[in-house]
């Protein structure tokens, strides 16, 4: 349905379609406090929500219209869970799955990345190649010079502290500096953890973008001049790392050979995602990615790592309640006056006590009061 609103001395047509029996709050606000209606309103935005605020549709001074009704994809790798992702139900799946792919392989390189943090906020930069893993002594013996010492130098000065492995050259930033690298750490983390999928906090590229500029931004703040060609931080920030015969590499999946999984079957690229759950865009699914070629994955269990953990503490509970129960052998309230069920009975005369009583009554002639019949 189309309606003509005037706002501001401009009319515009704005299309909407929603269900009579809901009530619309209409509200429109404007950019800028300072500026014209009519500048004003070619910047507002009129929102269209139900009676309990929650918005359902914007409709902008172009007639466009944009849903808020998404598909939520809960991404997993094996039992593991990874992220959330929200999509359309009319995306095709070879976008789908180049859009899932890029955002799992980039949070593999965000938890490399701060992997390689603690070493560089405890013994500095790393060594060139030929230099690592020697003693003072060898490098010495050998003439070997690190030419990258002195031009990745810290801000505010470094502090020595040996690298026991001989990996890194040992020239750490100061405490200042440290927590620097370390905030860092802990926000980029934060940005792509696992807890946001208990959260229901979606992930999106735009999101691992945010997480590595910031250490990109925290490694410019600590190492003005740059970190050597050969650090493996570095190496991460250029997409120049060699993952070859590491575990990572075992991780990582390829765009060409990723495949996405739902309900036990494989969900082709050439077809879209409404072609398997329908075309209701409110839904929630559990999404499986791995490498082709490594067959179907395992079917999601019928209850909850927690239910289970409920369930095993609830059976446990019992089996000690009969063990307890076992182990008490003492019998002797059986033989107690008020255990016996025949003490009532004992009480009082039964029904053919009653009736004999009465039958030798009525035989026995009466007495006289001296005795005599």
């Amino acid at each position: 349905m189309t309606k003509m609103y005037t706002m501001g001395g401009n009319t515009i047509p704005m299309k909407f379609s929603i269900s009579s029996k809901l009530s619309l709050a209409w509200s429109a606000w404007f950019q800028g406090s300072r500026m014209s209606r009519d500048a004003a309103f070619r910047n507002c935005v009129i929102e269209c929500c139900d009676t309990s605020g929650t918005p359902l549709f914007c409709v902008l001074p172009d007639a466009t219209f944009s849903t808020t009704r998404m598909v939520q994809l809960h991404v997993k790798r094996g039992d593991e869970s990874q992220f959330l992702f929200s999509t359309s139900v009319d995306v095709p799946l070879e976008t789908l799955t180049q859009q899932v792919t890029a955002i799992y392989n980039a949070r593999l390189k965000v938890d490399r990345l701060c992997s390689e943090f603690p070493e560089l906020v405890d013994h500095g930069v790393t060594l060139p190649p030929n230099m690592q893993g020697l003693t003072d002594e060898q490098i010495v013996d050998l003439k070997l010079k690190d030419e990258w010492e002195e031009r990745c130098v810290p801000s505010g000065g470094p502090e020595f502290n040996k690298d026991e492995i001989g990996r890194r050259n040992g020239h750490a930033p100061n405490q200042k500096m440290k927590e620097v690298l370390r905030n860092t750490m802990e926000e980029a983390k934060a940005l792509i953890s696992k807890k946001q999928v208990v959260a229901g906090v979606c992930v999106t590229m735009e999101t691992v973008k945010e997480a590595l500029d910031q250490l990109r931004g925290g490694v410019m703040i600590v190492y003005p001049m740059g970190l050597p060609p050969h650090d493996p931080i570095r190496m991460e920030m250029e997409d120049q790392e060699d993952l070859s015969g590491t575990q990572a590499s075992l991780q990582v999946i390829p765009v060409a050979e990723a495949q996405l999984w739902w309900a036990a079957k494989e969900m082709q690229r050439g077809k879209k995602l409404q072609d398997y759950i329908g075309k209701n865009d409110k839904t929630k699914i559990v999404v499986k990615i791995q490498k082709r070629g490594q067959g179907a994955p395992a079917r999601e269990p019928v209850v909850t790592e927690e239910q289970q953990k409920q369930m095993m503490m609830h059976l446990y509970k019992r089996q000690q309640e009969l063990k307890m129960l076992d182990e008490v052998e003492d019998d002797s309230h059986l033989h107690s006056e008020w255990s016996d069920r025949q003490a009532l009975k004992r009480q009082f005369p039964g029904p053919q006590q009653h009736q004999v009583g009465s039958q030798e009554e009525m035989t026995t002639p009466p007495r006289d009061t001296d005795g005599r019949q």
